[in-house]
């Protein structure tokens, strides 16, 4: 069974920058994309950005100018750098993959990140 986990949420300052990680329990090369996204309260959840296997990263249009996705395959984690945090970007923050085999999707269980002074 995957498992992904996330890390790294908290409080923020705005203004400020959050760094998440996503670990997942084995190779990310099973995956052909992993993304992360977001749900605040009394909202749908956000697709922030995905990175695909073969190489492009996709960002949407809300933070795109603030968001950065990267992928370390030695150690199975992907990452999100979001930067100048406003209180609207609070949230629970989660992580997706879909398995390259049979496009199954799996997901964390999702990281708190709040934005407040």
């Amino acid at each position: 069974q995957v498992q992904l986990v996330e890390s790294g949420g908290g409080l923020v300052q705005p203004g400020g920058s959050l760094r998440l990680s996503c670990t997942a329990s084995g190779s990310i090369f099973r995956f052909n994309a992993m993304g992360w996204y977001r749900q605040s309260s009394g909202k749908e959840r956000e697709w922030l950005g995905t990175v695909f296997s073969t190489g492009p990263t996709n960002y949407a249009d809300a933070v795109k100018s603030r968001c950065t996705i990267d992928a370390d395959t030695e150690i199975n984690t992907i990452y999100l750098v979001l930067n100048s945090l406003i209180p609207e970007d609070t949230a629970v923050y989660y992580c997706n993959a879909r398995d390259r085999r049979n496009a199954s999707e799996y997901w964390g269980h999702g990281t708190q990140v709040t934005v407040s002074s």
